[in-house]
């Protein structure tokens, strides 16, 4: 039997710490490339579902109300009070002096450059995500998807690609209306309760505006979209265990889909607002 394979608890006591340090961390490691390894096969599977339109054209309109449609009043409303309270905020930090048509710029610039689409697509990690992996998963431990494997139908192409479609496309267009929905309160909460006058909130509004500064927005609430629904369904499709494995990967799906979107936030900017800056 080599050293390497021997229980740590047959070494001295003095390298014991450090066996069971390094043995873990080179378990999670092994961890993390196989994680990997297993979302590239599943996007190489993905790629080939593409080609089985037939099978995922009729499901992509249904999951576009169920991610989109039915997403919209929790939106707005996150939305809105945010966009509030970030109106509000902006007004009582300023020094005396200052201009008050920066209240409407700042408020435009946050909502719509980083709260608008990166608040939107947590709240839907956790609304739509969960229910992405919950029912995929429900439908892999009572072996559904072994059944459709049977009548001969692409299990990643009914259950997959709609949704991956269906949340790249909500995404966006759920973004654009958290963006008009948080600056609208954010001009209503300055008027009405922080005593910004309304032309000079509108005036910081059209300050320095770019049509590119919505074309960022969108970007990033693209990329959450697929982000969201590529993780989701992948932990739902490789769930075991039962009932405890359905929980598991629910849980799984929505940290890990919170921490990609933070990851893609944070990229975005660095690659990206240069180009806002110009």
């Amino acid at each position: 039997m080599t050293s390497g394979s021997r229980p740590t608890e047959t070494f001295p006591v003095v390298q014991r710490s450090g066996l069971r340090f390094f043995r873990m961390m080179g378990r999670q490691a092994m961890a993390l490339i196989g994680g990997i390894g297993a979302r590239v096969l599943f996007v190489g599977d993905i790629r080939r579902a593409l080609r089985e339109g037939p099978t995922w054209r009729g499901q992509v309109i249904h999951q576009m109300r169920e991610i989109g449609v039915n997403s919209l009043p929790l939106t707005l409303m996150v939305a809105a009070f945010i966009g509030g309270v970030i109106a509000i905020q902006i007004r009582y930090q300023l020094f005396p002096g200052i201009q008050l048509s920066i209240v409407g710029l700042s408020t435009r610039q946050i909502v719509i450059l980083e709260t608008g689409p990166l608040l939107t697509g947590l709240v839907l990690a956790g609304r739509v995500g969960a229910k992405m992996t919950a029912e995929i998963a429900t439908m892999r431990v009572t072996e559904q998807i072994d059944a459709l494997e049977t009548l001969s139908f692409d299990p990643v192409a009914y259950l997959v690609v709609p949704r991956l479609i269906a949340a790249t496309i909500m995404l966006p267009l759920l973004t654009v209306f958290a963006d008009v929905a948080g600056v609208t309160a954010g001009m209503l909460s300055s008027v009405l309760v922080a005593d910004v006058p309304l032309a000079q909130f509108l005036e910081g509004m059209r300050l320095g505006y770019d049509q590119f500064q919505v074309t960022y927005s969108l970007i990033k609430a693209t990329l959450f979209g697929a982000a969201i629904a590529f993780l989701c369904t992948f932990e739902g499709y490789m769930t075991f265990g039962g009932a405890e494995g359905v929980g598991k990967s629910t849980a799984r799906a929505v940290v890990i889909t919170s921490i990609a979107i933070l990851i893609l936030d944070a990229t975005t900017a660095i690659l990206l607002a240069p180009y806002l800056q110009a």
